[in-house]
């Protein structure tokens, strides 16, 4: 091929930082659909494992607890009785709504339910 095509190694740009550290963090299995369930209202730890078919406890604790780390939910504990722990989005979480709501538009329109996710 006399007029071999080469790669524009500066043509091609950098992932964007603040894209590359919201899908370390909601990128992970679990997260986004946490997320989507608090963002609707407070949910008791019971309540999320129930909303979140297929995650276990263990997972979802995981799950709240680095999502507590990256600020955006709290754990509030109900002294009881029974003792339950009480999880809510903070300003920095709930500010996710918007995001999350065109996300799931977007995907009834490009993402059947017939199609199969791969993971």
């Amino acid at each position: 091929m006399a007029a071999e095509q080469r790669h524009d190694e500066t043509a091609c740009k950098r992932v964007d930082g603040g894209i590359t550290r919201v899908f370390q963090l909601l990128g992970k299995r679990w997260t986004g659909p946490i997320v989507a369930v608090l963002v609707e209202q407070p949910a008791y730890f019971a309540d999320l494992r129930r909303a979140v078919p297929g995650i276990s406890e263990r997972m979802l604790s995981d799950r709240l607890t680095e999502l507590g780390a990256a600020g955006l939910l709290v754990r509030e504990v109900d002294e009881g009785p029974p003792l339950r722990v009480c999880y809510r989005l903070t300003q920095a979480g709930a500010a996710l709504e918007p995001a999350l709501r065109e996300l799931g538009k977007w995907a009834e329109t490009h993402l059947p339910e017939s199609q199969p996710c791969t993971e």
